[in-house]
């Protein structure tokens, strides 16, 4: 087997992110409120890097979606982190619990202008939010739920939404929905393979040994004893073929004559991690931060 762990770097940038980008420049003077969607796994690496010079000044929240499937220890340093720089996080599953406390917070942010315009003799009008985030981060997922029903579709692939697009939630709040965004080049490869490995980035643009790979090596780095508990494995070698070659072969990725299918077995290893077969999850780290 080729030796694939010195896999060229990751770029995924496609055209539609930048009209993405260009677009909401273009209509941030409708925008009232910004949900910003985070990762709850990836705290770090799946909040847009150029977001606030984007949307500027606007009231937002930080919404810490599949929250129910991180390392709540880990993310709730985040979330503190977050909080202690001003901004408002919700973190939930997007159950209902969840959407009330964004439905009330991003009322409550603008009660203040409502009074000033009732003030003014001026009528309330629906609150315009904008809905942003990495592909797959859950917006959709979250849209729905606000809504009550299946406006927005919902894809599992990153950049299922195309384009900018305008939903009602009720009488009270309009939301426009966008495509998920990254940025045009990973200075962090590190951060860029976590954002492949949990759906961010399109699996065809990563080499899926490379992927699996990087996932038992993050795995036994955070993780130690999910690596033993799912695989068997207590220790790691540098290029991973033995330990391949033994999950390969309890998890049958043989192709005929026995032969190790290693494409087959990367992707059990990526469908472990990505279906929390291998437990709950969060790979940054709040000591990765510049405090």
């Amino acid at each position: 087997m080729d030796n694939r762990q010195n896999s060229t770097n990751i770029n995924w940038y496609p055209g539609h992110m930048a009209k993405t980008k260009r677009e909401i420049r273009e209509k941030l003077n409708l925008i009232d409120v910004v949900y910003e969607v985070v990762d709850a796994r990836m705290p770090i690496s799946s909040k847009i890097k150029d977001i606030d010079e984007i949307i500027k000044n606007k009231k937002k929240i930080m919404i810490m979606s599949k929250y129910d499937l991180c390392d709540s220890k880990e993310t709730d340093k985040f979330i503190k982190y977050y909080e202690n720089s001003g901004y408002i996080v919700i973190s939930s599953s997007i159950g209902k619990e969840g959407i009330n406390k964004i439905l009330f917070k991003t009322n409550e942010l603008m009660e203040e202008e409502f009074l000033k315009m009732e003030k003014k003799g001026l009528k309330r009008r629906a609150i315009r939010v904008l809905v942003v985030g990495v592909p797959n981060v859950g917006k959709s997922t979250l849209i729905n739920k606000l809504v009550g029903q299946n406006k927005a579709g919902v894809g599992s692939k990153p950049g299922f939404t195309k384009q900018l697009s305008w939903i009602r939630v009720g009488k009270n709040i309009e939301l426009l929905d966008s495509p998920g965004v990254l940025w045009p080049k990973f200075e962090n490869q590190e951060e860029a393979m976590r954002l492949a490995c949990l759906s961010s980035i399109k699996e065809e643009v990563v080499d899926s040994y490379q992927m699996s790979s990087f996932i038992l090596r993050k795995m036994y780095t955070l993780y130690k004893e999910r690596l033993e508990e799912r695989y068997g494995l207590l220790s790691l070698s540098d290029d991973l073929i033995e330990e391949m070659n033994s999950i390969a072969l309890k998890r049958g990725a043989l192709k005929k004559g026995g032969v190790i299918d290693y494409e087959k077995v990367s992707r059990i290893i990526i469908s472990d991690l990505q279906e929390n077969r291998l437990g709950l999850v969060t790979f940054d780290r709040i000591e990765e931060i510049d405090l």
